[in-house]
This record gives C-alpha cells, sequence and structure tokens, in this order.
C-alpha cells in the first residue's frame, strides 16, 4: 500500500488510509482502536440530520469523542438542504471538522425515503444539499456509490457535480445500490470520477489485505482507501496497511473494552463487545462454540474472561 498524507480542505491527515463509517459499529472506542493502528482518518457512524434537529437521544449518543481520540469526521444523512446545514452548524458537530454526507447507503428505509444512494438519482438535490453544508464553514465530503444499478452508472458526472458543489474529497463505493456489499469492485468506475476532478478521490469496497488495497489504489488511481467491513474481523489490518506493529488481540480487545465501558454502560457493553469476539474468533479453531458461548454472556467480565481463553497466550 503507497502511503502519503492527504490534504483535505484546509486539514492535512497523516495518512490515505481510512476506516469507513459503519452503522452500529464505528464507536468512540472502535475509531480509537483502529486510529491506533494507524487509521489516518476514522468516520463515526452515520447521524440522521433530522434526529440532530430534534435533539434524538439515540442520535447524540452517536457523537461521543474527545482529545485522546484526536481529529474524527462525522457522517451525517438526510434529503434536505436546510436541515442539512442545520445539523452541520449543530453544537453536537462543533468537535467534528470534517462533515461527510452519506450518499450511499443502500438500507431500503433509507432509500425510500430518498436519502442515502436514492440521492444519486436526483443529482441536482445532492448539489443543492452540499452548497447548503458548504455554508457552515465544515470541510465537507461525500460518500457515494458509483450508481443504483448497472445500467444506470453516474460516476464520473456525479463525481464533477460535487466538487463544483463544493465537497474537498470525495469516497466512491466502487459497487452498485442493489449489490448492496456483494460482487466486484468497478475499478475503471471510480477511475473515470478520478480523471474529472481534482479533489481527493478515496476509494472504497472489498480491501481485506494489503494485496487488495494495493490492487484498489493501482487500478483505480485513487488518493487513498477506505476500509469497511474488514475492519470489524481484524481491526489490526490498519497495522498491516501503514506498517505498524501488531499486538496480542487479548490486549487489543482489553483496549476496546477499557474505552467503551468508560462511555457506555454495562448492558451496551456486554451486548457490543460480545458482537466484537464474535467477529475477531473468525478463523479460530473452535470458533462456533466460542460464539455460542460469547451470546451467552450476562456481564463484560464474563466476556473478557473467553477473550483470555481465546487469546490471552497466544500473539
Amino acid at each position: 500500500m503507497r502511503l502519503s498524507t492527504i490534504r483535505v480542505g484546509d486539514i492535512l491527515l497523516p495518512n490515505n488510509v481510512f476506516l469507513a463509517p459503519l452503522a452500529g459499529y464505528t464507536n468512540y472506542a472502535f475509531r480509537r482502536l483502529c486510529k491506533e493502528y494507524g487509521a489516518g482518518l476514522c468516520f463515526s457512524e452515520m447521524v440522521s440530520a433530522k434526529g440532530l434537529k430534534y435533539g434524538n437521544e439515540n442520535t447524540e449518543d452517536l457523537l461521543y469523542t474527545d482529545e485522546e481520540e484526536g481529529l474524527t469526521a462525522v457522517q451525517i444523512f438526510g434529503n434536505d438542504p436546510e436541515i442539512m446545514r442545520m445539523a452541520c452548524e449543530n453544537e453536537k458537530l462543533a468537535p467534528f471538522p470534517i462533515v461527510d454526507i452519506n450518499m450511499g447507503c443502500p438500507v431500503p428505509k433509507i432509500y425510500k425515503n430518498g436519502e442515502g444512494s436514492a440521492l444519486l438519482e436526483n443529482p441536482k438535490l445532492a448539489e443543492e444539499i452540499v452548497k447548503a453544508c458548504v455554508k457552515s464553514g465544515k470541510t465537507i465530503t461525500v460518500k457515494f456509490r458509483i450508481g443504483v444499478s448497472a445500467d444506470k452508472l453516474i460516476t464520473k458526472e456525479f463525481a464533477k457535480r460535487m466538487e463544483g458543489a463544493g465537497a474537498s474529497m470525495l469516497t466512491i463505493h466502487g459497487r452498485t445500490k442493489d449489490k448492496v456489499y456483494a460482487g466486484e469492485v468497478n475499478y475503471d468506475e471510480i477511475a473515470s470520477a478520478k480523471s474529472a476532478v481534482g479533489i481527493p478521490v478515496i476509494a472504497n469496497g472489498g480491501v481485506f489485505s494489503n494485496e487488495d488495497a494495493k490492487r484498489l489504489m493501482q487500478n483505480t488511481g485513487a488518493d487513498g482507501v477506505m476500509v469497511a467491513r474488514a475492519s470489524l474481523f481484524d481491526p489490526q489490518l490498519f497495522c498491516d496497511l501503514t506498517g505498524k506493529e501488531r499486538e496480542n488481540k487479548y490486549t487489543s480487545f482489553c483496549k476496546q473494552m477499557q474505552w467503551t465501558r468508560a462511555h457506555a454502560d454495562e448492558k451496551f457493553t456486554t451486548v457490543f463487545m460480545r458482537k466484537m469476539a464474535a467477529f475477531y474468533v473468525k478463523g479460530e479453531r473452535g470458533a462456533a462454540a466460542y460464539k455460542d458461548r460469547l451470546f451467552s454472556c450476562k456481564t463484560p467480565e464474563e466476556v473478557l474472561e473467553i477473550a483470555k481463553e481465546i487469546w490471552g497466550e497466544k500473539k
């Protein structure tokens, strides 16, 4: 993987390997872990602009950050330019200098509401949203897909529109909305966008190893890569991509547990960390049995005991 610093607006990032926004997972503790392993920028779970407007408690819970985590980007979604601008200006987003706009989420509920990937079919509205958000003074980036289906590829033209509206960076998931997370990544579509704009383009899709990242960079000409699902199974993949040394899995797990417990109640910590342990145990001998035991855990201590059994003495 070819590492380099990358400038997004007026912000210089240490490298070009990013953690994607992942609903239900990229909370404070997980982002902090990935950043420790080398991620140059991490994104929050996607946050509803309307939820911010109306002070939804669950929405606000997604926005915890602190000085220990450092510079982080927040991702928001919606389809009303004025509400999106208001979200960018909301005091809850004050710690986040970079606001990413979700224009790629394939979830039916989001799509049917005219949000996420539905904006690919309404480029004029997408432009209006970006223009409105830029007025907030935040550095605005956009994450989108190459189209809603193979017969409706819009990557190059959409990228040009987003740049023209004021976006400072584009992240392009090289699959169509109807493919969700399956199928091959379309390198050519990402490359067409890269050649058409002057702002950084980050390629997203199919990065599960250093070789995958190299291939994605080489075939698209992108300025960097974004890691998504692979990070859930192995956050230390960022070590491989950035040249940092891996550490014991149990040590890693304990860090994530500690940071989660510091900012969440016992119930959330138990449920979340047993989910993470179930991801991390994939490929281990006896993984199925460990998963059964993990999902019967009632406390963080019980989860830690199983994690220690699996990884305590291993590298």
